[in-house]
This record gives structure tokens, sequence and C-alpha cells, in this order.
């Protein structure tokens, strides 16, 4: 009996404004194909979609759930999913990528140790609302999108507000239902998308010291399986994805900070400024004193053409 095929899943990395740090995609380039990929993808922030027309089907953690238009899609980063409309259709789509602890840091009490739900928790079907039973969501959602793409005076300060109540809505729906999935935590954690507490981990502690053993321990995997299995769905090996992770957050000071080179190599977590160096030429085409000279637009980032805009259509 032949084995069955296993998933390819897909890294899309967003690359955020330093000035306001929330990406907004919209327009007739964002209408999905009414052909499934073969491909699961997942990113590398918080993803809240607005589906503008028609209908199809989302893939979410092995469910297959209808949405239709005036449905508003709640995705956290590394999760995977896939996206496919009804046949002879075109579904038009917006997209807000953000990530609330750096967007939201201030506005939270300190009590807050995780600004995302835990996905193990987080049922597929609980990821699409509809406008009809939350009228709130698509109001507020809507509204953000609106602020964004006329940028009318003090835009960002009203974008802001609107999207914080819009995140926070969203967490109290998903507190509602998080106990009705907890029993089945155990099992996704095994089953699902294995690598995502390496993910996590590096996301938010990417300046510290950390090893692959480590990583591995956090996936409840042995280290060669880890290293396998990451580079199976990352494309690159762990330690690479931390070193871009931390070369992309030493972007983000390069442009918006007069802090030395040396200086932001440590405050990202390179231990010499030789590795440093060496790993941002690499990444980057240019050495850090040379790419900060040339950072002029807001949309220059570390790996900003790493699967930016594939797959869509």
């Amino acid at each position: 009996m032949p084995r069955k095929k296993k998933p390819v899943i897909e890294y899309r990395h967003y690359s955020l404004p330093i000035s306001f740090p929330v990406l907004l995609l919209s327009g007739e380039r964002w209408r999905i194909s009414d052909i499934k990929s073969e491909h699961l993808h997942f990113h590398n922030h918080l993803e809240i979609g607005i589906c503008h027309s028609d209908s199809g089907i989302m893939e979410i953690k092995g469910e297959t759930i209808p949405f239709k238009a005036g449905d508003v899609t709640f995705l956290p980063r590394y999760l995977p999913h896939t996206t496919y409309s009804s046949p002879n259709t075109a579904s038009l789509w917006s997209y807000l990528f953000f990530s609330p602890e750096d967007l939201f840091q201030h506005s939270f009490k300190s009590a807050y140790s995780s600004f995302e739900p835990n996905l193990w928790r987080m049922q597929g079907k609980n990821c699409i609302l509809n406008k009809e039973q939350y009228p709130k969501v698509y109001s507020l959602a809507t509204s953000v999108v609106e602020e964004l793409k006329q940028q009318k005076p003090y835009y960002q300060e009203s974008a802001y507000g609107l999207l914080l109540s819009l995140y926070i809505e969203l967490i109290r729906i998903h507190s509602t239902n998080e106990m009705l999935a907890e029993q089945e935590a155990e099992h996704s954690l095994k089953s699902d998308f294995v690598i995502s507490p390496a993910l996590e981990y590096i996301t938010t502690n990417y300046m510290t010291p950390i090893t692959i053993d480590f990583l591995a321990d956090l996936c409840h995997l042995s280290t060669t399986h880890f290293r396998r299995k990451f580079h199976e769905i990352m494309g690159s090996a762990p330690l690479d994805f931390l070193n871009s992770t931390r070369i992309e957050e030493a972007c983000k000071q390069l442009k918006s900070s007069d802090y030395s080179i040396l200086s932001i190599s440590e405050q990202v977590g390179f231990h010499s400024i030789s590795s440093f160096n060496r790993g941002f030429s690499k990444l980057m085409g240019a050495s850090p004193k040379e790419w900060r000279k040339g950072a002029k637009s807001e949309a220059q980032s570390a790996k900003a053409s790493i699967l930016e805009f594939t797959g869509w259509v």
C-alpha cells in the first residue's frame, strides 16, 4: 500500500513597516484562486483577513471550513493553512498582518505574558467569524482597512485604536472557546505543526543564547529528528533561521536608531561583531554599515523577498 504523501508547508515571511508596524494587503491583486494549492502555508505574523466577495474553503489544522463574503479570519502566526475559492470564482480579500506583542506592548498590563492564543487549543472553526454572528468584529476590521487605505490625518492613531479594539474582541471570543478545545491540546501538539514551539521561542527570545538541543526539547523531538523536520518545513537549518531573525531585528534598529553597529549586534544576540558582519553580509548582500546608509525605503528589510507575495492566484 503506497505511503500517504506528506503535505508541503511554505513559510511566507512578511516585513512590517517600522514607523507603524501593520501591513495591509488589499485590492484586486488579492483574489484567491479556485484551484486548491498542494501546499499549506504559514506566516511570521498574526493574519486577519476579510472576505469581500464570493465563497470557498479554508483548510486549518486538518479541518475543512467554508467561508463566504463578510467573514473575518483570525490566524495566529505559524498556523499552517490554505484557502481556495468556490469553482469558477475568485474571492476578493483584504489582509492585515501585525505582531500583537510589538504593537500593543504598552497597552496591555504587564500581567499579560502571551498576546496570541495557544494555537494548539484553537480549533479551526473558530478562526472564521461570520458577519451575522460577530458584527462588531466585521465593523472594526473593515474600519481598520479603510483607515489604512485612505490615510487621512491621524490615520495611524485611529487605526491603532480600532485594531486594539478588534484584537481584544478576538481574544474574548477565543477565550470563550478555549476550554472546549483543551482536551485536544495534547493530541494536537503531537500531530499538528510540530516545530511551532521552536518558532515561537525564537521569535520572542532571539536575543538570548539558544541551542539546537533546547529547541528540540521544546518540540519533544530528538535533536536529529528536530533538525530534519525543521529543514523539511522551513527550508533552512534552525540556526540559520535564528540568525536571519536576529538580522531582521538588526535591520529595524539600523534604520530606526543611532545605536552603533556593535551595540546592535549585541542587542540582537550575536556574541562577536565579526560573526554579525559575516552573517549580515551573506543575507543582505551588503555590510551593516553599507545597508544602513542605503536604507531609505520602508519596504527594505531582511528576507523581504522570501515567498512574500506568492501562491495567491
